[in-house]
């Protein structure tokens, strides 16, 4: 996966003073390229075995079913040409239905669910398709600033040919009434390049009156990449 080939406007500035962490975290100096050795441009190989028992099911961790409304997402992982990116290990992580994640600084005052950890992990396959079922996840409060709430959304992140080689991105969900109050989502420069991060309810993935189902494609480069590095 490369950094080229982005038009401006699509990836969000290191710091943006709205998002307050940023200001602190953010680099302040220029990027250095680095001469890599060899092995971080060697392909490390994603195979079924790093895969666990229901890495592509979320509410199956437990004893029982989580709490919740149960979702498929499904899309494709995909280059500026539209051309599918195979065997690509994809992860994923999100709060629980009530906004809270399974993690120990997460201290704010909604229930941990016993039966959902909110982790999952998979390979996109040779149309570089990927697909899980999970639950929904809440909205949360994030300390930003005064009534900083972060709409629902979750996390991905994308391997390249080798480890080193790493995207994170987010995904929400249409209609999210917090989209114009969260500066996460507003550090994106371009509007259009924005709603790339917004799922698409489908009616073709929703599974019977089981769950829902929602589309999310990821494009890498180009025009219409999908923004990174939120």
């Amino acid at each position: 996966m490369k950094f080229d080939a982005i038009e401006p406007g699509i990836y969000p500035e290191l710091i943006y003073p709205a998002y307050k962490s940023t200001v602190k975290r953010g680099p302040t100096q220029p990027a250095l390229r680095i001469e890599a050795p060899v092995p971080t441009s060697q392909n490390i190989v994603a195979t079924p075995r790093i895969l666990l028992p229901h890495d592509t099911d979320l509410t199956a961790h437990g004893e029982s079913e989580p709490l919740g409304e149960k979702i498929v997402v499904t899309g494709r992982v995909v280059d500026e040409d539209g051309k599918p990116v195979r065997n690509s290990l994809v992860e994923v992580w999100q709060a629980n239905s009530a906004g809270r994640y399974w993690h120990s600084r997460d201290q704010h005052a909604a229930p941990l669910d016993p039966n959902f950890y909110g982790l999952g992990k998979m390979l996109t396959d040779e149309e570089g398709r990927y697909r899980f079922v999970t639950i929904k996840p809440g909205p949360y409060p994030w300390g930003n600033h005064d009534k900083a709430w972060r709409p629902a959304h979750i996390h991905f992140s994308l391997f390249g040919n080798v480890y080193a080689q790493r995207l994170v991105t987010q995904m929400y969900f249409p209609s999210d009434p917090l989209f114009a109050y969260d500066p996460i989502f507003q550090s994106v420069p371009d509007e259009a390049a924005r709603q790339r991060l917004i799922s698409r309810f489908s009616l073709e993935e929703t599974v019977g009156g089981e769950m829902l189902g929602y589309e999310f494609d990821i494009v890498l480069r180009g025009r219409n990449a999908t923004p990174m590095g939120l």
